[in-house]
C-alpha cells in the first residue's frame, strides 16, 4: 500500500492536516488536493474541531501544482474548491510554511487566517513565465494583503522573495526559526482554539466578508482565465 499524501490527526480541538509527497516537495495532484478537501469537510462538520492546522512534510510547504502528469479540467476544479473552502470554513486555519512554497501553494497560504513562517521559507508566483493563470482567489487575496502595484509585480515577474519579504508585505504574521516552526504554529493554532466557537467564526466570516468581497468573483475570473488560456492551474516551479 503506498504511503497517503495527507495525514490527519485531531489534538485539542487542533486538526493538523500535512501534506505528505515529500519526493515531489508537496506538489498538488488531483488525489492530494481531493483529499485535502475531504479533510476541511470534515473538520467543517466536526464540532471537536475548533482551528485546522495546514503544513508540508519534508524540505517544502509546497512547490505548486504536480506537472509529471498532463492537466486536465479536474485540475482546475479541485485546485479552486480548496481556496474556497479555506476561505469558506467556519473556523481559523492556520498555515506552517517552510523551503519552497510556491504557486498553488502559495496561493492556498494566502487563503488562510494567520500564517507563520520558518525563515527558510522561499517563495515564487511563476505562472506568468509558464503563460498559465494563476488561482486561488489570488487575484483578489493578493492586492488586499500587499497592495495592488505589489501583487502585480510579484504575479507578473514571478520572482523569488523571502520569508522577511513576505512579512514586511503583509503576507504572512510571524517568521521564526526553522526549529520553532512546529511548536510556535501550535501555540498559535492552540490559542485560536481556546476562543469560542461563535466568536472566531463571526470574526473570520465578518473580515473576509469586508476585506475579500471580490474572493468569488476573482474565482471565477481565474477559471476564465485558465480556459482562454487553454492551460491548467499553478504548477510546479523548478526549484
Amino acid at each position: 500500500m503506498t504511503n497517503p499524501k495527507l495525514f490527519c490527526e485531531i489534538h485539542d480541538g487542533t486538526m493538523i492536516l500535512s501534506m505528505n509527497r515529500p519526493e515531489k516537495l508537496n506538489a498538488i495532484d488531483n488525489e492530494l488536493s481531493n483529499e485535502l478537501l475531504k479533510a476541511l469537510h470534515a473538520a467543517n462538520d466536526d464540532t471537536s474541531v475548533r482551528v485546522v492546522l495546514l503544513r508540508g512534510n519534508g524540505r517544502a510547504f509546497c512547490a505548486g501544482r504536480d506537472i509529471s502528469a498532463a492537466p486536465t479540467e479536474e485540475d482546475l476544479t479541485s485546485v479552486q474548491a480548496v481556496a474556497k473552502a479555506i476561505v469558506s470554513l467556519s473556523k481559523p486555519v492556520v498555515v506552517a510554511v517552510h523551503g519552497w512554497t510556491v504557486g498553488a501553494g502559495l496561493e492556498w497560504m494566502l487563503n488562510a487566517d494567520v500564517v507563520v513562517a520558518a525563515s527558510s521559507a522561499r517563495f515564487k508566483l511563476p505562472e506568468a513565465s509558464m503563460g498559465v493563470f494563476v488561482t486561488g482567489g489570488l487575484i483578489a487575496t493578493l492586492p488586499a494583503y500587499a497592495g495592488v502595484a505589489r501583487a502585480k509585480a510579484l504575479m507578473l515577474l514571478g520572482e523569488e522573495f523571502s520569508a522577511n519579504d513576505a512579512q514586511s508585505w503583509g503576507l504572512i504574521w510571524r517568521v521564526v526559526e526553522s526549529e520553532a516552526l512546529e511548536s510556535e504554529s501550535k501555540r498559535v493554532a492552540q490559542k485560536l482554539a481556546s476562543l469560542k466557537p461563535e466568536v472566531a467564526a463571526r470574526f473570520k466570516r465578518a473580515l473576509n466578508e469586508v476585506g475579500l468581497h471580490h474572493f468569488s468573483r476573482a474565482i471565477d475570473i481565474e477559471n476564465e482565465a485558465q480556459r482562454f488560456l487553454g492551460a491548467s492551474p499553478s504548477r510546479t516551479a523548478d526549484t
